[in-house]
């Protein structure tokens, strides 16, 4: 509520706190049409960044998880691939941004959407496996023999059966990792340095310059930030309760 109100005050309002004034959305509009401004690109760059993310972590990590819970591998190597995961999750992020930076310049991907992308590509793919594998170990095993018995292989049993069963649970790890990868400040900011591949939380620390704050639009910039996560649980709670839950219950 503070950002929204601040949002909507002239500087000299922001600067002398006053508690009475006269709304204005002169800062969005700087924040959009200001010669000054590339914030519309940022958002563009976010959405992209940010569904890319999805789509790539969804599509290796679901089969993965399902390798993990289904195709009977050996509990030593199994619980070593998991622990190696979560101890890869377990890590500050701060400690891959060396290799991120130097593997981005040689393969030319810096300062681009891929490079960003990259980053929180490998970064959710941990928690990613880790949450869809426990969903798919929640399905009975006997709707997979069921359908092997109708002659479905081991593929159409995984994306006619498995899928649309534990579709609460995908769909509440998909929100994770938007909300993980839109979030993102630091490899956003080390991957990028023009607004080319920036994002939006890089674009909200532009406002703190040499000799001003911009306290105005910063302010704009980050209440429009933070609506996609609320949109995302206001409208997706009931998958992302039942996809926390699902995991949990056996047979």
């Amino acid at each position: 509520m503070f950002t929204l109100l601040t949002s909507l005050k002239q500087l000299v309002d922001i600067i002398t706190g006053s508690i009475v004034f006269n709304p204005t959305l002169a800062n969005y509009k700087e924040l959009f049409t200001g010669y000054r401004s590339n914030f519309s690109q940022l958002v563009t760059n976010s959405f992209v960044i940010g569904g890319l993310t999805v789509v790539i972590v969804l599509g290796f990590s679901s089969f993965a998880a399902y390798s993990l819970s289904r195709l009977g591998w050996h509990p030593l190597p199994r619980e070593i691939i998991l622990f190696w995961l979560l101890f890869v999750h377990m890590q500050p992020p701060i400690v891959f941004i060396g290799p991120f930076y130097l593997i981005a310049r040689k393969i030319g991907i810096y300062d681009s959407i891929l490079g960003v992308v990259m980053a929180h590509v490998v970064l959710n793919m941990p928690m990613a496996i880790w949450m869809l594998q426990g969903f798919f170990e929640s399905v009975p095993k006997e709707l997979e023999e069921a359908a092997a018995i109708d002659g479905c292989s081991q593929f159409r049993t995984f994306w006619q059966v498995i899928l649309p069963i534990t579709r609460p649970g995908i769909a509440a790890t998909a929100m994770l990792v938007f909300i993980f990868s839109w979030k993102d400040f630091l490899f956003a900011l080390t991957l990028t340095s023009t607004p080319k591949g920036m994002t939006i939380p890089v674009g909200i620390s532009t406002f703190v310059q040499a000799y001003s704050i911009r306290y105005g639009e910063m302010s704009a910039a980050s209440f429009i930030a933070i609506i996609p996560a609320i949109l995302l649980v206001v409208f997706a709670q009931k998958h992302i309760v039942k996809g926390m839950t699902l995991g949990a219950l056996k047979g």
